[in-house]
């Protein structure tokens, strides 16, 4: 299968006021075939929501370049539709409403029956179709997220998205949504690229888990392969011995990052204050 998204040598700067240059990633490189879905872990600080941005196209590489169906990313697109933590939802709209927004824009040249059958099924599939008519004042965080889930996959996108789609969910909410996500993905075989700091999320949902090394300048540390089918049980994998050491793994990368981390702030001088 050939590649559908390219990654190649992403580098990203910020220049200071005095000159200085900030780097936050630096010779970036993925190729990512499609239907699979990836995540990105590592420390807070490493990049990886601005490697998702720059994916999106909400913000420019320094260097290198984004291509996703052999075409080059220079700015947001419908192909490329992003699912944040927040919701991102318009409070005065309701569920309905909110995902119309984005059928009517990107769908506009089909039917309006159509469009309106494309948003009650996709309501539907994230478990909304009694709830279409709520605002999101009405409505729980995970219901609110499955409504930021159905708009984004109404209008049939190349590439999802997701920055933390669950870390401002409760535990319980959080395992349902996975497994909603893990359904919807292997029926509509979507490529998914996911930003999480839960390594166990990262191991129930995907195909790769991309390690980021310890900004600044962070690059890629590690590549996991998750060897699991894509029909995964949760109970069932959880109780796999190579679960756990997949899972080890993990946590050993990032534990040594943290070491990292921990010696190099060691090192810096004291800054001592004037008398």
């Amino acid at each position: 299968m050939q590649n559908f998204v390219k990654i190649h040598n992403i580098n990203k700067e910020y220049r200071a006021p005095n000159g200085d240059r900030n780097i936050i990633l630096e010779d970036i490189n993925l190729e990512i075939k499609q239907g699979d879905f990836i995540s990105l872990i590592g420390h807070s600080g490493c990049g990886k929501s601005t490697l998702l941005n720059i994916i999106a196209g909400m913000d420019k590489a320094s260097r290198g370049y984004v291509e996703v169906d052999g075409t080059r990313v220079q700015r947001p697109g419908s192909d490329r539709m992003m699912v944040f933590q927040n919701y991102s939802l318009l409070p005065w709209l309701s569920a309905w409403d909110n995902v119309a927004l984005a059928v009517n824009k990107v769908l506009s040249h089909k039917p309006k029956v159509e469009r309106d059958r494309i948003i009650a099924t996709h309501l539907e599939m994230v478990g909304l179709k009694d709830a279409a008519r709520k605002k999101p004042g009405q409505l729980s965080g995970g219901m609110k997220q499955r409504v930021a889930l159905a708009r984004a996959l109404a209008i049939k996108p190349k590439l999802l998205l997701l920055d933390e789609p669950f870390g401002a969910l409760d535990a319980l909410t959080r395992k349902t949504l996975q497994a909603e996500l893990m359904d919807i993905c292997n029926l509509a075989d979507i490529t998914t690229i996911m930003v999480t700091h839960d390594v166990d999320e990262a191991l129930l949902l995907s195909d790769r888990v991309v390690m980021l090394n310890n900004g600044p300048a962070a690059t890629i540390g590690q590549i996991l392969d998750v060897p699991f089918g894509r029909s995964r049980i949760p109970s069932e994998i959880v109780d796999n011995p190579l679960y756990h050491d997949l899972r080890h793994e993990l946590l050993n990368f990032l534990h040594h990052q943290q070491q990292a981390q921990y010696r190099k702030v060691e090192k810096m001088p004291l800054v001592q204050s004037a008398a």
